[in-house]
């Protein structure tokens, strides 16, 4: 578990002026809601942390990201390969690779030099029974990915990323793709995971938000407006714009 934490973030595509001097900080075994329009800085802001936004041209960034007090924009380039290790993402849609299950899984160790067959079968069990998934695929672990539903397959890419042992997990609108019962599990399945890791998920859903998160941020025009606890934020905001965009008002 690990505590993150932004300094006076400025972060610039180009000409284009993302994050404006955004301070926050996200205890370990916290999850933490992203909200806002869209276009606003929330996915940007989530990419900040295993550094994904090096990879568009023409990024500019300011200010001080830490995790654990170590600013990971200092960090040497060779170093940035562990920082990921450390930093696993979901992304919106579930993007199983085109293999079995157990090898979506055996991936990520594989590629990180273990070779311990005993070790990675141990692996893929226990990270398939973090996320919630073991039971419903124990029998078929030879089965390609895909056929899984959409549900099964965005809890097996959350299998996927807590694999390698991270101690952040991000999360960009995981459940934005699915029904509602799938939503449901992947909802129950964040609650559990804060136990272990420390979680930061990006969410327009106003109700998961308030369902799953300890504390929530609201992010508007690339400004961090209000930074609480989920329940202040709901009920009591103390910015008018936060009450504003909570009740539907605008956004």
């Amino acid at each position: 578990m690990s505590k993150i934490e932004t300094k006076d973030v400025h972060l610039h595509y180009k000409d284009f002026h993302a994050l404006k001097g955004v301070s926050m900080a996200m205890e370990p075994n916290t999850v933490t809601a992203l909200i806002g329009p869209s276009g606003c800085g929330k996915s940007t802001y989530l990419r900040l942390f295993n550094r994904m936004n090096d990879l568009i041209e023409g990024v500019r960034i300011e200010g001080e990201v830490l995790i654990d007090g170590q600013n990971i924009y200092k960090i040497k380039k060779q170093n940035i390969d562990h920082l990921r290790r450390n930093v696993g993402m979901v992304f919106q849609k579930p993007n199983p690779f085109p293999k079995s299950i157990f090898e979506n899984i055996a991936y990520g160790l594989r590629v990180n030099g273990i070779t311990d067959r005993d070790f990675i079968e141990a692996k893929v069990e226990q990270s398939l029974q973090q996320a919630a998934l073991w039971d419903e695929v124990k029998d078929k672990l030879k089965k390609s990915a895909f056929e899984l539903s959409g549900g099964q397959q965005q809890r097996l890419c959350i299998a996927r990323a807590l694999a390698i042992e991270p101690s952040i997990l991000l999360m960009d609108e995981p459940a934005s793709a699915l029904d509602p019962i799938s939503t449901g599990k992947i909802e129950d399945l964040i609650f559990e995971l804060k136990k272990d890791f420390t979680i930061i998920i990006v969410t327009h859903n106003m109700q998961q938000a308030g369902r799953v998160s300890d504390y929530t941020a609201f992010f508007y025009l690339g400004n961090l407006i209000e930074f609480d606890t989920t329940k202040k934020i709901f009920t009591t905001p103390a910015i008018q714009e936060t009450e504003n965009y909570i009740s539907g008002r605008f956004g």
